[in-house]
């Protein structure tokens, strides 16, 4: 996408994001807090939506959902509740997502999306179930854990990458024993941090 198309309230920062995000189809934005990621995650939905005339999802905490949508009318970025239409972008909570048509929609945005971070978890799995075949997907949370590979590796399944037990098999050993971790293996380290630079930026 041009930088001329972006929304020229985006800091150079966030204009490379954004268009790294487009680029790359299905990514990951691990940006901390103040850094405009929902700015950030609702210009790369209506880049989406322009591109595919068709509507994007964005699923966010209920608490935030309001705030998404008056963000969006910050910055001219036409977002509402979900209500079905083709309007280009439609937020709902976490908590609607068995009620929602997840088929009209050409992109997903999971806002906070540390909500995958249960691997065992029933939303984790509906989420990744749902979405299997929408062909744009977005994962913004503030805090992935580098340190928890369980969290990478279900961001990794929901945009498609790889599935988490891949992941652990070529890039992790298991400890053994009951309070067993996995851990990074040694000569693994580098290979691993450039895989995630491939499909998400921190």
């Amino acid at each position: 996408i041009p930088e001329s198309a972006l929304n020229q309230k985006l800091f150079l920062f966030q204009r490379f994001i954004v268009r790294r995000a487009l680029a790359a189809g299905k990514y990951a934005i691990f940006a901390d807090c103040g850094l405009g990621k929902t700015f950030m995650q609702l210009e790369w939905a209506y880049c989406v939506y322009e591109k595919t005339k068709k509507p994007v999802l964005v699923l966010a905490p209920l608490a935030v959902v309001d705030q998404t949508i008056e963000q969006g009318e910050f910055f001219n970025i036409p977002a509402k509740w979900y209500d079905g239409s083709d309007f280009p972008i439609q937020v709902a909570n976490y908590d609607q997502l068995d009620n929602i048509n997840t088929s009209i929609f050409s992109g997903i945005v999971l806002d906070e999306s540390g909500i995958l971070k249960n691997y065992e978890g029933a939303t984790k799995n509906l989420i990744i179930e749902k979405f299997k075949t929408t062909p744009y997907k977005l994962a913004c949370t503030a805090t992935p854990s580098p340190n928890d590979p369980m969290e990478l590796g279900n961001h990794a399944e929901f945009l498609d990458v790889m599935s988490r037990n891949q992941m652990l098999a070529m890039y992790f050993v298991h400890d053994g024993g009951e309070t067993a971790k996995w851990r990074l293996k040694g000569h693994a380290i580098k290979s691993f941090y450039q895989f995630i630079g491939t499909w998400a930026i921190m």
